[in-house]
């Protein structure tokens, strides 16, 4: 025997089919805003690994700056070195050579003595060493005619030509 056919079988039914499209409908829209959550959330990804690849370049190219700066000034002073070397080596073969003429020239050290006289006049007292190395006082005032003063005023008087010193020949 088969069951009496039950009167709620038609609403139960509508129920079922009615819960089942619900269902359907929300399972859409959760899949449409899954959908919508992960386009913006890739977006924003794109956007954010954009921007750390913008920063990271600046950051770099900073640096590259920096260590640019950083090599130039230390060649600079380098250089700076090398030109104080080569500085203080012409003064001391200039100052050696001046030494050498006044201890070999006897018209040398007359010159200089002369000179020293006529800086502070006659009544000078003139003092002489026989390296060469003259100074001559008068009333307080002093003249320093040694010959490293006399390869140093050379060298001074050079002024900015010293730096062709430093120029390709």
């Amino acid at each position: 025997m088969s069951a009496p056919p039950d009167s709620l079988d038609p609403v139960r039914a509508e129920l079922l089919r009615a819960a089942r499209a619900s269902a359907d409908a929300v399972l859409e829209r959760a899949r449409a805003d899954a959908g919508a959550v992960l386009r913006e959330a890739r977006a924003t990804a794109d956007a954010v690994l954009a921007r750390a690849r913008q920063l990271g370049t600046a950051d770099a190219a900073a640096g590259a700056a920096r260590e640019r700066t950083g090599a130039a000034q230390d060649a600079w002073a380098a250089e700076l070195a090398a030109r104080g070397e080569v500085y203080d080596a012409l003064r001391d073969a200039v100052r050696a050579g001046v030494r050498r003429a006044l201890a070999e020239d006897p018209d040398a050290r007359s010159a200089v003595t002369a000179a020293a006289r006529e800086a502070l006049g006659p009544g000078a007292r003139v003092t002489a060493t026989a390296a060469g190395d003259v100074s001559a006082e008068l009333s307080g005032r002093r003249v320093d005619l040694s010959a490293d003063a006399l390869a140093d005023r050379a060298l001074e008087r050079l002024g900015v030509r010293a730096e062709t010193l430093w120029e390709p020949p």
